[in-house]
């Protein structure tokens, strides 16, 4: 008999098909032609003539060409074609896998439910941090082109002496020069001077900040407010929902005075009347009238989370003081305008710096120039010329997110969050990595048949993916629900600096989330999927329960629990860092009694309060609030305790004033320290300790001699080894032993728990009473001083029914606010942590259950030949617990590795409180916590080992 197989092989050689394939193809056909050559033989032909008719009957058999057709399509699939219902189509074969995975998931409701909600958490944590870093960190102006718009730094040496500055600054690393935000009005003036139709920028504009008291329909409020240029809104590319925005027009001093309103304070404020266009509404006491709301999303150009709640012209601002020098426009003016601009098509910002840059510099000559006449006419010292070199310059950055300050400052903490959640999802996916794996080893038989019929590898591979990306899709729509309740919670709790940030789960957000939802389906899916299909066929194909439990025990699902147990232990370590950095700050001496304390802001400066009239108002405040039920003790200072708010001085020793003035004409200082205007009791109130002299009384007033306590950091720092009672020094240098110590107290936090007993000067508010024209009001009461709240409201409208209160707490809430953003990592981390965790434990009992149920046979032989139910627990746990401490020890060194990376990348340090990144008691505890916890997985499943009947296990096939 002929040897057909050798010359079918040759013809199907250049198909290269799978060898199961081509071995079918081979065997049915030589079976075929072996029937035709017989029956030639039968029929009288000779050998050679049989042999010659046969393969002649092969090259014209339909049978062939219809195999190899079949063949073509599947290896060459046709183009599709919408609209047809042909199940050889992309859509059709995509379908049919669908249905198939959806169906093959639904028959394992426990593993794929304990998926789903494993990736749903990952995903959810995931979406929920990321919509937050959208809106801090990604989210560009709702303006016209953001793209062109350029924001405007300063870029001066560290020892320029701008005379007076209000905004943000940082040092530059490299060039060690100051980055400033603020410019003074000339260099506003100047620069837009320089504007023509040959300019890099097609316009320029300008915003500063104010404070304002709002009376509007006879109730007063506290409210943010800015001056702008009047094409602020016309550069930004602003379009109002209601009436009309500013124009150049409204920023002349011959202008009737208008503001414009943001569309959350219209809502909020006037309930969305549309009726509020033509109202009257009094600032700081002057009349304004309503000519617009902004559009919603827009909250200016500030800094993210901040929203200016009325927009005036510029032209008004020295109209909102009563006192003159109050004004940012007095005199020579202060640095502290914002400027933008935009950038007009195909311009850089290097050609506009270019432009501006000299007209910056002549705007600097003129603001010193302006200064050293003021300080003359004031009797102070000359302030000489800038030197060339020392000129500062100008530098452009992207305006397409606003002021980026406050970005900048929470970037690290928001990606150090994302990381963390990002590990979440990754043990997740690790967890239903293995669950797969699991699930992949009892699919055996079922894929060997399929690549037995004929299925190619990757067809198979290809379904198990969908598979999996049918579980993302699912943890990703669940997700979502949890990552509306994780967003909404990270708000609600106060502990999130921002209070106005808004973070919505937009497109961009839903986009994230399905981008995510399919990377991990295939992240966590591809490597079940490559071992599933690497399948042995003649050991899948016999109908035998004595599987191997190779996959099981591979390398591969003992490597994902290690991976999740060092995962885990990183966040576990990291939560136990946060958490200790929490309490240790809890547990610092703050030097004064916080409980029982109420504390709230006025603002008499914007209803135009100073001198007397301001001690006769609060006079009559602190009168009236004695008289409130349960009050003990009622006081007030310039400053609220512990609200990251500090006002210091330079301090100037006798011997300091000797030196003559440098090139700003200022003598150098000695040192400089916090000071605290309060009233007479305000020690008393606060509970502040007295270790020497007195403390103040009614009589220091300015007719009395100018007098001060100290604390102990300021003794040491300025009288050391010196009783300082009775010492002399002075805030101003053309008044030597202007200020004669007269008591010492114990050391008490200013700003916050974190900073070092900073040196703290008190000082009666009845020798500077504009000092506190801004006030912080404490209120010592018997009981609960929440309580009285409604009471101390209405105190306070008897005596002046326009004077608003703001930041209304107990100052334990207020110690507990300057710690949120402690809290919310602790809080976060710990969470993240205890849930990887969690998941982690998931992932070891399932390995060690699906290798109990696997070895049921084997163990019930162990037993039967004289093994001891211990014996059987402790080869379960040491399986399990090998794997545990692996992971450990991986989780120690990458905690040791991670810590140093994070130190230098943003200081970590800094974070933490009282405590070392590398701390060795914290990584200790954790790895400990973490061994109980599996030590707890492991034995569950090895107690269920020593449950097996030998008689049972034996019989199972």
């Amino acid at each position: 008999m002929p040897n057909w197989k050798a010359e079918i092989r040759s013809r199907l050689a250049g198909l290269r098909l799978s060898p199961t394939r081509e071995n079918a193809i081979v065997e049915e056909l030589s079976q075929h032609l072996d029937e035709i050559y017989e029956a030639l033989l039968t029929s009288g032909a000779t050998a050679a003539e049989a042999r010659q008719q046969t393969l002649a009957e092969l090259s014209s058999n339909e049978r062939l060409a219809v195999e190899l057709r079949r063949i073509e399509r599947q290896s060459q699939p046709e183009p599709l074609v919408l609209g047809t219902n042909r199940r050889s189509t992309m859509i059709a074969d995509v379908w049919q896998d669908l249905r198939y995975g959806a169906r093959m998931l639904l028959k394992q409701k426990g593993i794929t439910a304990i998926a789903v909600l494993s990736l749903a958490l990952g995903i959810g944590a995931n979406t929920a941090l990321f919509s937050i870093v959208d809106a801090m960190l990604l989210k560009l102006l709702p303006v016209k082109e953001p793209q062109r718009l350029v924001l405007f730094q300063s870029l001066v040496a560290k020892n320029f002496n701008y005379g007076g500055y209000s905004g943000d600054h940082q040092i530059d690393p490299v060039t060690g020069l100051q980055f400033g935000t603020s410019f003074p009005y000339q260099s506003y003036q100047r620069m837009r001077e320089r504007q023509n139709e040959q300019s890099a920028l097609s316009d320029l504009f300008a915003f500063g900040y104010v404070s304002l008291n709002v009376l509007a329909d006879g109730q007063a409020e506290a409210a943010s407010g800015q001056v702008v240029t009047g094409n602020y809104h016309v550069g930004l590319g602003v379009q109002p929902v209601l009436g009309r925005l500013l124009m150049d027009e409204d920023d002349k001093p011959s202008a009737p005075p208008v503001a414009v309103l943001s569309y959350r304070y219209w809502q909020k404020r006037f309930g969305g009347d549309t009726t509020v266009v033509g109202k009257q509404i009094n600032l700081n006491n002057r009349a304004f009238t309503v000519i617009g709301v902004t559009p919603s999303g827009f909250d200016g150009a500030g800094q993210v989370g901040s929203t200016q709640d009325v927009t005036i012209p510029l032209t008004m601002e020295p109209q909102l003081n009563d006192d003159p020098q109050r004004s940012s426009m007095y005199g020579a003016g202060r640095w502290w305008l914002r400027v933008m601009g935009r950038l007009q098509p195909g311009a850089t910002p290097e050609q506009a710096q270019a432009q501006l840059e000299a007209a910056f510099q002549q705007s600097v000559i003129e603001h010193r120039t302006a200064r050293n006449t003021y300080a003359l006419a004031a009797g102070r010292n000359a302030i000489s010329p800038l030197e060339a070199k020392d000129y500062p310059r100008l530098a452009l950055a992207s305006g397409s997110q606003g002021e980026m300050n406050s970005r900048n400052d929470y970037a690290p903490s928001l990606y150090l969050l994302l990381g963390v959640v990002g590990l979440v999802l990754l043990i997740a996916c690790a967890n239903v990595a293995n669950l797969l794996l699991a699930r992949a080893t009892g699919r055996q038989k079922e894929i060997g048949v399929r690549l037995a019929l004929g299925a190619s590898r990757g067809r198979l591979m290809r379904q198990l993916l969908t598979e999996s990306v049918l579980l993302a899709a699912a943890g990703g729509v669940l997700g979502l629900a949890f990552a509306l309740w994780i967003k909404d919670g990270l708000l609600a709790v106060s502990d999130w600096g921002p209070r106005t940030l808004e973070p919505k789960l937009d497109w961009r957000v839903l986009a994230f989330t399905l981008g995510l939802s399919l990377l991990t389906g295939i992240v966590f899916g591809l490597a079940p999927a490559w071992r599933a299909t690497r399948v042995d066929l003649t050991p899948a194909l016999k109908d035998s329960g004595r599987s191997s439990s190779v996959a099981s025990r591979s390398w591969l699902s003992c490597g994902l629990v290690v991976a999740q147990v060092a995962l885990s232990l990183l966040l576990l370590i990291g939560a136990g860092l946060f958490v200790r950095t929490l309490v240790n700050l809890q547990r610092v001496d703050l030097g004064f009694n916080t409980k029982n304390l109420l504390v709230f802001n006025v603002s008499p400066n914007l209803l135009g309060y100073k001198d007397e009239r301001l001690m006769q108002l609060y006079d009559r405040l602190t009168e009236r609030l004695e008289a409130v039920p349960g009050a003990t003790k009622v006081t007030f200072s310039g400053t609220m305790l512990l609200s990251q708010n500090t006002t210091s001085s330079n301090v100037y020793l006798r011997n300091a004033l000797a030196a003559l003035p440098d090139a700003n004409g200022r003598i150098k200082e000695t040192g400089y320290s916090n000071v605290m205007p309060g009233r007479e009791n305000f020690l008393e109130t606060m509970e502040i300790p007295l270790l020497a002299g007195r403390t103040f009384t009614r009589q220091d007033d300015a007719r009395a001699p100018r007098v001060v306590v100290v604390n102990q950091t300021f003794a040491n720092k300025f009288f050391p080894n010196e009783n300082p009672v009775g010492k002399r020094f002075t805030f101003d240098a053309k008044k030597p032993d202007e200020l004669e110590i007269v008591g010492l107290v114990k050391d008490a936090k200013y700003a916050s728990q974190r900073e070092e007993n900073p040196s703290t000067c008190y000082l009666p508010w009845r020798q500077l009473v504009n000092s506190v024209s801004f006030g912080s009001f404490q209120i010592r009461f018997s009981g609960d001083p929440t309580a009285a709240i409604a009471a101390v409201r209405q105190a306070v409208r008897d005596v002046d029914a326009n004077l608003p209160l703001t930041n209304v707490k107990t100052q334990v809430e207020q110690a507990d606010e300057s710690l949120r953003m402690e809290r919310l990592f602790a809080k976060l981390v710990t969470l993240f942590g205890l849930l990887a965790q969690l998941l982690a434990a998931i992932g070891l009992f399932g390995v060690l259950a699906y290798a109990v149920a696997q070895r049921t046979q084997e163990i019930g032989i162990r037993m039967a030949l004289g093994a001891s139910q211990s014996d059987v627990l402790k080869m379960i746990v040491k399986q399990g617990m090998t794997l545990s401490f692996a992971g450990i020890a991986l989780g120690l060194a990458g905690a040791y590795v991670l810590t140093k990376y994070l130190e230098s990348w943003m200081q970590l340090s800094k974070m933490l409180y009282g405590i070392k990144p590398n701390d060795p008691l914290t990584y200790g505890v954790m790895a400990g916590l973490l061994t109980v916890v599996a030590l707890i997985a492991c034995y569950l499943p090895a107690r269920r080992a020593t449950k097996v009947d030998p008689m049972i296990a034996l019989r199972t096939e």
